[in-house]
């Protein structure tokens, strides 16, 4: 790729910015390349591990589907985490797609596992740190492990070219933010990275009408997967709209496909209910989520260890059912991701 000097330069400026110029310099540039081909070659950088696998699908304009980490050492226990892990993996490639499980291992920010480094993550389990976008240059610099958020996954595999990204739940506002300020940085990410996330919805542990308005206030389309209301993690229904409804892996790609075509900012949340069996009684949950939470607050606990306790006090309240569910939630999304990555692979390889 051949770019004069002065429109190297332009890659410093915001990415929405350089569209702009690059329509109004088209005698600078030596060959005809995409926004999207350019803002993937030039986030690439000698910080990233792209897994031979993965790297080969990429190149190729195969399907990949992009997967967290943080579920596997602080979202359940061992060996469930990395049982779990593994068999979501096998579900992309059974539906035609290559996974890319998603971690900072020594200091390296890696799109693709191996077995023994997903095994790792299991073991070790919360003595890995969870990584979000203010720990990725200190973990990154010290050559230390991280375990990747929804933010720091989409911010990977946004390096590495990957569009699609598969978990359980996304992060939001915490209820009482209107006084404590505890909004996930995962909102953040989705208003300026763009990667379709597909999930459960918001975790049901959040306010979730605050949540909505923020991504409102963002711009970032939140879609109902072949329903109208958002899903809340465990359950169907939370009793709140989603912004679109679409039915169909291939109408969902051709959104996000139009999305980027259009050069707006930011990533697309798909919001796909549990499946019906799965799901947990609506009043069992809430009550056992606002015991949490008092319990939280008592002993408390705010920031980053928040999700991760109030989960685990979930899954004693309820017996286990709530581990049970998050499981089955998260192989639905992994299903409906690949299905869409590879709908998305097809509109990219037409144009």
């Amino acid at each position: 790729m051949l770019l004069s000097v002065r429109l190297q330069a332009l890659l410093l400026i915001d990415f929405s910015e350089f569209v702009c110029y690059l329509k109004i310099l088209p005698q600078k540039v030596n060959v005809k390349l995409s926004p999207i081909t350019l803002q993937e070659d030039f986030n690439m950088n000698k910080y990233l591990d792209i897994a031979p696998e993965v790297a080969e699908a990429l190149k190729a304009g195969k399907p990949v589907v992009a997967l967290e980490s943080t579920i596997i050492s602080h979202g359940m226990p061992y060996p469930q985490n990395v049982e779990t892990a593994l068999k979501v993996e096998q579900i992309i490639r059974d539906a035609g797609a290559v996974p890319a499980t998603i971690a900072i291992i020594g200091g390296r920010l890696k799109a693709g596992l191996s077995k023994e480094e997903i095994d790792y993550l299991g073991r070790t389990g919360a003595g890995i740190p969870k990584a979000s976008r203010r720990d990725l240059p200190v973990l990154v610099a010290q050559g230390k492990d991280g375990a990747c958020t929804v933010t720091t996954t989409m911010m990977i595999a946004d390096m590495a070219g990957i569009r699609v990204f598969a978990t359980g739940g996304i992060g939001g506002v915490h209820r009482g933010a209107e006084t404590t300020m505890d909004i996930s940085a995962d909102l953040e990410e989705l208003a300026q990275t763009p990667v379709m996330v597909v999930c459960a919805g918001a975790k049901s542990i959040l306010d979730l009408g605050l949540t909505l308005e923020y991504l409102e206030t963002h711009g970032v389309p939140v879609i109902g997967y072949q329903t109208e209301e958002l899903p809340a993690f465990y359950t169907r229904k939370s009793g709140f709209a989603v912004d679109y409804r679409l039915d169909t892996p291939a109408q969902l790609a051709e959104a996000f496909h139009v999305k980027r075509e259009l050069g707006l900012r930011g990533g697309m949340l798909v919001t796909n209910p549990i499946p019906e069996a799965y799901s947990m009684d609506a009043d069992v949950i809430n009550k056992a989520i606002d015991e949490a939470v008092e319990e939280a607050k008592a002993q408390g606990i705010h920031g980053k260890a928040t999700t991760p306790f109030l989960l685990a006090k979930i899954k004693d309240i309820t017996g286990g059912d709530s581990l049970a569910a998050n499981i089955q939630l998260v192989y639905n999304n992994a299903r409906l991701a690949a299905a869409t990555a590879v709908e998305l692979s097809k509109l990219r390889k037409a144009d």
